[in-house]
């Protein structure tokens, strides 16, 4: 069909569905789900709805996220935590969010000012961040993590409050609710830990990088995650097993201190 035919299908005005193809008119849900049923593609609706509903939010820049302070986003985050009821989070990079002491969350927020130059309500920002972890502690609540031997050596932070962050992940795995994976270096990966991402029960996918958080909610993205979160956590090692990849990176970097040969 012509657009104009089309248009005559919908009862619509032939300028509206040629506003829709070349971006220039932003379509409501009634829209979509009248365009698909018009076209004998009305499974395609939910993706389509996904990709309307997150266009705000799918590729937020730090800048303008960050532009009002650090306290702002923190508080974004938590109203989200809050809401969520099964976390999957992979980091191949640095301890999560939820399992941070405030030492090492000082050491993460220190590097958002070196990028960013933004040192507005840091103190602030890191009681938020804090707070967001009495989320471990309800019970209608399930958190599966895992993350990377890398994660856990990486100097991202002072010594001394690396062997308190290592020892706080120890604590955190015990409790009934969490379940934490280690993915040690002599591990056997069938799809490799390339970047962090955390899978928000089945609605959204939050991938964070240097410039941009991404939020990724259509359905095809989300299963795609699922699918990566769970190969990666079938190789991880759990329980006394991850106990013992963290005590020994406890050892080394007790090892690594001044006079501790003495």
């Amino acid at each position: 069909m012509s657009g104009r035919e089309f248009a005559q299908v919908l009862s619509w005005q032939a300028s509206k569905v040629s506003k829709l193809e070349k971006g220039r008119q932003t379509p409501s849900d009634n829209d979509i789900r009248a365009w698909t049923a018009a076209t004998d593609r009305e499974a395609e609706a939910p993706a389509l709805l996904a990709s309307l509903h997150t266009l705000e939010i799918r590729h937020a820049e730090w800048q303008r996220q960050l532009r009002g302070g650090l306290k702002g986003h923190q508080s974004e985050i938590a109203a989200i935590n809050a809401r969520t009821r099964f976390f999957r989070v992979f980091e191949s990079t640095y301890i999560p969010g939820l399992l941070q002491t405030a030492e090492y969350i000082r050491a993460r927020v220190a590097q958002t000012v070196t990028v960013f130059g933004v040192d507005r309500d840091v103190d602030d920002a890191i009681k938020v961040r804090l707070q967001r972890q009495d989320v471990l502690y309800r019970s209608e609540k399930r958190f599966h993590f895992v993350i990377t031997e890398a994660a856990l050596r990486y100097r991202l932070c002072p010594p001394e409050a690396m062997l308190g962050q290592l020892d706080r992940l120890i604590s955190l795995a015990a409790l009934p609710n969490v379940k934490l994976g280690v993915i040690g270096f002599d591990t056997d990966c069938g799809v490799a830990p390339a970047h962090g991402f955390w899978l928000l029960d089945e609605d959204r996918v939050m991938v964070e990088t240097f410039s941009a958080e991404l939020n990724l909610a259509q359905p095809q993205e989300i299963e795609l995650y699922g699918k990566v979160f769970g190969n990666l956590a079938a190789v991880a090692s759990y329980g006394r097993a991850a106990r013992a990849v963290i005590t020994r990176v406890i050892d080394d970097l007790v090892d690594g201190l001044p006079g501790a040969g003495d």
